[in-house]
């Protein structure tokens, strides 16, 4: 590769012209292509530009401006009936000595086969 200093003067000229020709093909192609052409220059996969952030004064505003509207709408659906409450579940007397009667049948069951393992030890 030569340094500048070696190139001749005609040769700079030379080397001016050619580059005005690069210059000039390179707008008219884009011309022809269009604004959107990619060009050899861009590069095809440039990173996708980063996502806008809240700032966290902004988040808390909008927080509580969304917490202002459900309350609004739980009013007003309260209000017009369509929630109803449900009714609480209650286990009658006989149902709970059923299940009590059923643990105490687990345990014991349990218990007569710990002792079984323990007399074979």
């Amino acid at each position: 590769m030569k340094r500048i200093s070696d190139y001749s003067a005609a040769e700079f000229k030379q080397i001016i012209a050619i580059k005005e020709q690069i210059e000039s093909l390179q707008h008219q192609l884009t011309s022809v292509l269009g604004d959107g052409a990619q060009t050899d220059e861009e590069e095809p996969d440039a990173p996708a530009p980063a996502k806008r952030k809240l700032s966290a004064a902004h988040r808390r505003k909008l927080i509580k401006a969304l917490a202002k509207a459900r309350k609004i709408r739980w009013a007003k659906a309260k209000a017009d009936g369509a929630v109803p409450t449900p009714k609480k579940r209650r286990i009658s007397p006989k149902g709970r000595a059923a299940i009590a009667a059923g643990a105490r049948a687990r345990w014991a069951k349990f218990r007569a086969l710990e002792k079984g393992a323990d007399a074979r030890t």
